[in-house]
């Protein structure tokens, strides 16, 4: 059995889990990261998509996050979104709301770097919608 670390995840509303997990599957900006006990000291933007935490006792739970920052250290990761709900709550018209405000962003988006950065929400959104199966 894969030893197990602490795992927050944490969003300004609320606490959403602290638990011990044996592994966790992040959207990290460079893609996405699979968090394992005793992993080297890691700080890193996150990207939309869904985080998979696969709990001690072998259950998985998921959640969509808005972007956020990872912290990981040997004992343990704390994730801090800028907005997550559990994968349970929501439906695709949530998700289409998400979307159709970025694709807003990519449309008004005045330099070449804010168009890039909008269209690079927008593929997220979208990946991460068909990862939940909505």
């Amino acid at each position: 059995m894969a030893d197990s670390f602490s795992f927050e995840l944490v969003s300004p509303e609320r606490l959403l889990v602290s638990e011990q997990v044996t592994a966790v599957v992040a959207p990290a900006t460079e893609g996405y990261m699979t968090v394992m006990a005793r992993h080297a000291p890691l700080m890193t933007t996150l990207k939309p998509g869904v985080v998979t935490a696969t709990l001690a006792g072998g259950t998985e739970r998921r959640f969509f996050v808005q972007g956020g920052f990872a912290d990981i250290s040997p004992e343990g990761f704390t994730l801090l979104a800028e907005h997550a709900t559990p994968a349970e709550e929501l439906d695709a018209a949530k998700l289409d709301e998400f979307i159709r405000k970025a694709e807003e962003v990519e449309r008004d988006a005045k330099t070449p770097e804010a168009k890039l950065r909008a269209v690079g929400q927008v593929a997220s959104l979208r990946d991460a919608r068909s990862a939940l199966g909505l």
